[in-house]
């Protein structure tokens, strides 16, 4: 735990392509957020401060680089490179590059912590886990900040990462994991399109006069490995406006790493038709070469129409085999474009049928359609979101009637263009007035700005989006009595988290001990319900049929202390977290504590 009093609000946008660090400071006033410069190898012997990381790691081999060349700040013979250097060269050596690693990190078939990246490495190259490159990143932002900020030590801050709001519970876990390897001292995770919503706060104080009660903001995040949507209403508590994030969308693997792989196959197109075949591994360079040309693209400050890409030859002659072609803006608006066709509203995405075996890789969503997956979600998780009153149709879609962009591939005029479209055309069939647009700044480092922001809030000197949980929790109690043949002991449901408890809080639950099984398995039984809102946390209900429904059961083995056996007398604390898991505390009376938790926003 911190020794000392937090001096800054830390945030770090752990993103797929790119990662950002912001900070705010924790004195008096109205924080002002700042984006922290971020010292990384850009070319052998040569570190440059950037304002961001991108997010690949090379494995050099042994005697690849001069000694000496690519030493950093804080270390004189780093293990990986990372950041602009490991991506320049990761584009011409893919088969040693490792990329999105956090979207691997959301992939449940696969052993997350086992060495699987590269994929495409070739024997005698080790390979990484998602995350132990995760852990890369961090570390090293942790180190560039102790680097840029020698007074105020990264561990003694408040620091916030961000995760996709579609994580599940596990992909959350790992990116705790890879932060505590990184050594991160009780890091908070956050959601990112809230908080690219807190960057936009932050940019513009006066939202309350952009904003009305009963207005529904829509934020769609395009990112680098995933597409989130998220819907945050405008509500008045007190009289004084307030906001409220009320539905998060399904996990949709769609994002920038799709449109990389369509421009590969654009430009690989090209060079057939002129006579150049390319193999596997220049395959995995052509891709990456695409990424960097559609980020050159895509960088608001360009004007050109086209960007170079560059593919090394095959054996001795590498230099003389060298395959250059280009990527032109018009190929890459159109590649865009495919990904957001004219669509209903009434449209769902497609599901096609799977071959019966396949490669192991990410499982990415099978419809590229981004405007199918937003009407999914207007018309599903939306339309049946249980919180407050959301904005909606005669047909039953939820009707934002503001959009707030977020991702870079949101730099590209024609992606809002067609977006805006798309929407206020099923608007427009609901008798709705089009949605407006709120402005976007800093695309690149919103996230993590809005992270910064979201920490100074949270110690009252910002503006916080509620997310009261939508349903009473609670968790089974078994009674004490003789055992009778045939006769079960009788249940009882002790109310753990009330209706509207916010994300974000803690309560402890007083007046009460229980027993807690530790050291040998158990069943853990868990209820919820919409129905039941004022039972307050510590009531204790003794007829449960009817109105509570059973969540699937928490099973599990909870370690002993090496004197407490069996059953240990034990109160209770709740703490619903920022990304939505409640977290039930076990506190015996020596103070030894013991977590349950489960994620409360999860389809059930």
């Amino acid at each position: 735990m911190q020794s000392v009093s937090p001096r800054f609000s830390i945030g770090i946008d752990l993103g797929t392509t790119n990662s950002a660090m912001a900070f705010a400071s924790l004195g008096s006033g109205v924080p002002a957020v700042e984006v922290a410069s971020i010292p990384q190898l850009t070319a052998p012997n040569e570190t440059s401060p950037e304002s961001l990381l991108p997010s690949f790691l090379y494995l050099n081999g042994e005697k690849e680089f001069a000694p000496g060349a690519t030493t950093l700040p804080w270390d004189a013979e780093p293990k990986y490179l990372v950041g602009r250097f490991a991506q320049k060269r990761g584009a011409e050596v893919s088969s040693r590059l490792v990329s999105s690693a956090k979207s691997w990190l959301s992939y449940p078939s696969v052993d997350r912590t086992a060495a699987l990246l590269p994929q495409q490495a070739p024997e005698g190259v080790v390979r990484i886990s998602p995350v132990e490159a995760s852990a890369a990143y961090l570390r090293h932002l942790r180190n560039a900040w102790n680097e840029e900020h020698p007074e105020a030590p990264f561990d003694q801050q408040d620091v916030f990462v961000t995760v996709p709001a579609s994580f599940d519970a596990i992909a959350r876990d790992l990116t705790q994991r890879a932060a505590s390897l990184a050594g991160f001292v009780d890091p908070v995770l956050l959601e990112e399109p809230q908080a690219a919503f807190y960057a936009w706060i932050e940019r513009h104080p006066d939202w309350r006069s952009r904003l009305g009660k009963g207005d529904l903001v829509l934020v769609i995040d395009i990112g680098g490995g995933t597409t989130d949507f998220t819907l945050i209403t405008v509500t008045e508590r007190d009289g004084q406006l307030d906001l409220e994030r009320v539905a998060v969308g399904d996990h949709i693997l769609l994002g920038g790493d799709n449109i990389d792989l369509a421009l590969a196959h654009v430009v690989n197109s090209e060079l057939a038709g002129r006579g150049t075949r390319l193999d596997a591994f220049q395959m995995q360079a052509l891709r990456s070469q695409c990424r960097i040309a559609k980020e050159k693209l895509l960088n608001p400050a360009s004007t050109d129409t086209e960007a170079p890409v560059t593919i090394l030859g095959k054996g001795s002659s590498l230099i003389g085999g060298t395959i250059r072609t280009r990527l032109t803006r018009a190929q890459l608006e159109t590649v865009i474009e495919s990904f957001l066709p004219i669509t209903s509203s009434h449209d769902m995405p497609e599901v096609a049928r799977r071959a019966g075996l396949q490669e192991i890789g990410l499982p990415y969503a099978q419809d590229p359609a981004i405007t199918r997956h937003l009407a999914k979600f207007l018309r599903q998780r939306a339309a049946a979101a249980e919180h407050g009153a959301v904005r909606r149709g005669p047909s039953g879609l939820a009707c934002p009637t503001h959009v707030l962009f977020n991702g870079g591939v949101m730099y590209a005029s024609v992606v809002r263009g067609l977006l805006s479209e798309v929407l206020n055309s099923w608007l427009a069939e609901e008798s709705m007035a089009p949605a407006e647009l709120l402005p976007g700044e800093d695309l690149d480092h919103a996230v993590a700005r809005g992270a910064a922001y979201y920490g100074a809030a949270r110690r009252g000197k910002g503006v916080r989006i509620r997310g009261g949980i939508a349903r009473s929790y609670y968790v089974g109690i078994e009674s004490a009595m003789p055992a009778v043949p045939g006769i079960p002991a009788p249940l009882k449901a002790l109310a753990v988290a009330q209706f509207g408890m916010e994300e974000g809080t803690s309560i402890a639950i007083p007046g009460r001990e229980f027993g807690l099984a530790v050291g040998e398995p158990a069943e853990f039984r868990f209820f919820s319900s919409s129905e039941r809102k004022n039972d307050a946390p510590g009531e204790l209900i003794e007829d449960m049929v009817g109105d509570l429904d059973e969540l699937a059961p928490v099973q599990v083995t909870l370690p002993t202390s090496g004197r407490d056996e069996g059953f240990v007398p034990v109160s209770f604390e709740t703490t619903i977290t920022e990304t939505g898991v409640l977290q039930l505390w076990c506190r015996s009376r020596e103070g030894q504590r013991w977590k349950l938790e489960f994620d409360v926003r999860e389809k059930r």
